[in-house]
């Protein structure tokens, strides 16, 4: 029943292929002095595969959910997971899209908005993510202190996520739309639902991001703000969609470098 369901059982080996592969920017954290590699996570109808890092070290550690762009787990994703255990998290990253594609196939973008992204469900990604957490807190994480942050598509979802999850302490979303169209399966904006915002937000956009209308992004701030929600919109002129992604020709270093520590001042700002 579970190869069925699941479409990807393991990760994607390296980088994704739908961007061309990496630029020479990528950055490789090493794993020494951590623990770190795939592992399956237990969701409500079988494992998804995902990928986590922590320091090698006794404790409780604060968790943070990582989410993925729309190119899955791949190899930056799995470095953003060491950078974070470098600096004493737990970070768990699921392939939320194992049940729909698999993306370790797939060079084309488009292909991959609208055979999987678009099909997948929100409901179910939130659901994946509620398990991802108790899956961490399960390995000796921290489930009082627990953040997520998101990339591209992900960005939206950490919106979702912060809109959903009440455990959530804190939240930082690297672009990401929070408008656009709905479906059946994918019913509410994070704009949407911004007045249910549960966690303080960091967002951090690009300037010259010509595919996220910074207007539609600040009216969900200021709805989450009127309702007593913590919110911070950041935006870099100069940078563009993507301007984190170090294996991508999108990345901006010196902007990329400044939302990253900005990112984790606001994870440990506020109990991360």
């Amino acid at each position: 029943m579970e190869r069925r369901r699941f479409v990807m059982s393991s990760l994607i080996a390296g980088f994704t292929l739908a961007t061309g592969g990496p630029t020479e920017a990528a950055i490789t954290t090493p794993a020494a002095g951590l623990r770190a590699g795939p592992v399956q996570i237990p969701v409500s109808d079988g494992h998804l595969p995902g990928y986590y890092a922590r320091p090698d070290l006794p404790g409780a550690a604060p968790i943070v959910l990582v989410i993925e762009e729309i190119f899955g787990v791949h190899e930056y994703i799995q470095d953003v997971c060491r950078r974070l255990a470098r600096l004493g998290y737990l970070a768990v990253a699921p392939e939320l899209y194992a049940r729909v594609g698999d993306l370790s196939t797939m060079s084309d973008p488009q292909q991959i908005i609208h055979d999987v992204i678009l099909r997948a469900p929100d409901a179910q990604m939130l659901s994946d993510l509620d398990h991802a957490a108790a899956w961490a807190a399960g390995q000796g994480g921290n489930p009082a202190r627990i953040g997520c942050i998101g990339f591209c598509r992900g960005g939206r979802d950490v919106w979702l996520y912060a809109e959903h999850s009440t455990h959530l302490k804190a939240a930082v979303a690297f672009y990401g739309p929070v408008a656009g169209a709905t479906s059946a399966i994918q019913p509410k904006t994070p704009l949407d639902l911004a007045a249910g915002l549960h966690a303080p937000l960091l967002g951090l956009y690009g300037g010259q991001d010509r595919s996220i209308d910074l207007a539609d992004v600040q009216r969900a701030a200021a709805l989450a703000r009127q309702a007593g929600q913590t919110v911070e919109i950041v935006s870099y002129p100069d940078a563009g969609h993507g301007f984190h992604a170090d294996y991508r020709a999108s990345y901006n270093e010196k902007d990329a470098v400044a939302a990253w520590a900005r990112a984790v001042d606001w994870l440990r700002g506020h109990g991360v």
